[in-house]
């Protein structure tokens, strides 16, 4: 796993063996509350749990600090059953010294002393089994292959294949190198053909041994792009002007970014998208029913119209709509190409011929978008986000720079929708408004979007 989304997933696993170390003390608590008559062992009541807050507000911050200072969350792939129960073990000691410190020192009580003998107990098999579960969990994307990230390699080949040496096999299990690029030798074409070809999202450059110029060119190819470019940085002193340090493999790295980078305000960003999709989904399925039903009896043809759209970086995905034009649209679409009225490489047409009556309706009303939450809960699309072409419109791109907007996932809606839609004519136009919103994207921006689509889609305002 690369070295920010490492630290992401460090901080999530903390944060979840801070709340399974608080649900054994509970637990452990509840034991001996409840056996106080019925356990032989168990001398007399206990006070109730106000008396043992202290301990939880210790244990359930520290116990995961602990817990790495030890090396549980380092290597967890390699490690096996009886170092995990060492490190387990070595956490509790310490945190056994840490509580009696808190008891001699700040004179706290510990009203029981069978909670503090089981709460390790407890605790440390839901760790263990916490932590069997992540590997099984990690172990089987990597053989599936699902989850594997397609990466460039370029730099001068002594410097990729020292890279490739250099990391680990567990790193290699999160990603895919689908190709390797000499940038010394090949032109900075082949770079950005292999960009498009493999719909890639991180190139790594070794740059050792490489001109400095020839690297500058290169990432200069992967931003208009949309693209990370990963520098190795060990090889310089002085910061350079708003980059982003990473890690690889225990080496610096230098990575020029022109979208949002992991955080968790993207993992909010999801969590807002599956749980609106799916929340709109059970809210609209009346006006799909209907849909449905009204596409079907008011002309031939399948119900849902799907179409290869370009994806984030380009990777192409169904995309699904209520049908709102004639079975055989896609067939007319040639001849009426004479009378497009966007500029670019995008069509539309003002009182399209193709369009039936019934989708007419549709289209002013919005509710052809809605299948596209079906897209958004497979991960293929998000609630906002630039709108998704077609891909013989995104191969007639004019301008490189028009390619950033597929450096992000696209969405339901965005600014372009809230801005105009329809009623924008120029293609660089709507190019501006997405790249205005990849550059200042923030959740508050989002939810603004989202907030201004209710009354453009109520209204129907800018649709054909």
């Amino acid at each position: 796993m690369l070295g920010r989304e490492q630290q992401f997933s460090l901080q999530f696993q903390e944060i979840v063996d801070g709340i399974l170390i608080a649900a054994a003390f509970w637990l452990a608590f509840v034991i001996r509350y409840l056996g106080a008559d019925s356990l032989f062992f168990f001398d007399g009541p206990i006070p109730p749990f106000n008396d043992f807050r202290w301990l939880l507000y210790l244990v359930m911050p520290f116990g995961p600090i602990i817990l790495e200072l030890q090396g549980f969350y380092h290597a967890p792939l390699q490690k096996s059953l009886w170092k995990s129960l060492g490190q387990l073990g070595r956490g509790a000691f310490w945190l056994t010294i840490l509580i009696g410190s808190c008891v001699i020192f700040l004179r706290l009580d510990v009203p029981s002393r069978a909670v503090l003998l089981m709460f390790p107990v407890f605790a440390g098999l839901l760790l263990l089994l916490r932590e069997r579960c992540t590997n099984a969990l990690l172990r089987r994307r990597a053989q599936s292959g699902r989850y594997r990230e397609d990466i460039l390699l370029a730099g001068l080949p002594i410097d990729v294949a020292q890279l490739r040496r250099s990391i680990a096999d567990s790193e290699m299990t999160e990603m895919n190198v689908v190709g390797e690029i000499d940038i010394e030798r090949q032109p900075i074409s082949d770079l950005v053909e292999a960009l498009h070809r493999h719909s890639i999202s991180r190139v790594i450059f070794a740059g050792g041994h490489s001109h400095l110029n020839r690297v500058q060119e290169a990432i200069a190819a992967c931003e208009v792009e949309g693209v990370e470019a990963w520098l190795i940085a060990d090889f310089i002193k002085t910061s350079i002007a708003r980059p982003t340090f990473d890690s690889l493999a225990g080496r610096p790295m230098l990575v020029f970014r022109t979208t949002p980078e992991l955080s968790w305000a993207l993992l909010v960003k999801a969590m807002i998208d599956r749980v609106g999709a799916a929340l709109l989904l059970l809210l609209t399925l009346p006006f799909m029913v209907s849909a449905a039903i009204g596409t079907k009896l008011s002309s031939p043809g399948p119900v849902i119209f799907k179409q290869r759209r370009a994806g984030r970086h380009g990777r192409p995905f169904f995309m699904y709509k209520f049908r709102s034009m004639c079975a055989d649209a896609e067939d007319r679409r040639v001849a009426l190409e004479a009378h497009n009225q966007m500029s670019g490489p995008v069509f539309k047409l003002t009182n399209d011929p193709r369009v039936t009556k019934f989708g007419r309706w549709l289209r002013v009303t919005s509710i052809d978008e809605l299948p596209q939450l079906i897209n958004v809960l497979k991960g293929e699309m998000s609630l906002v986000g630039p709108r998704p072409l077609p891909l013989y419109e995104v191969e007639k791109f004019e301008s490189t720079s028009q390619r950033r907007r597929l450096s992000v996932r696209p969405g339901l809606t965005c600014l372009w929708q809230v801005s105009g839609r329809n009623q924008v004519k120029d293609f660089q136009d709507w190019v501006r408004l997405d790249l205005e919103y990849i550059d200042n994207w923030s959740i508050w921006l989002d939810l603004k979007i989202l907030a201004r689509t209710v009354p453009v889609v109520v209204l129907g305002l800018g649709a054909r």
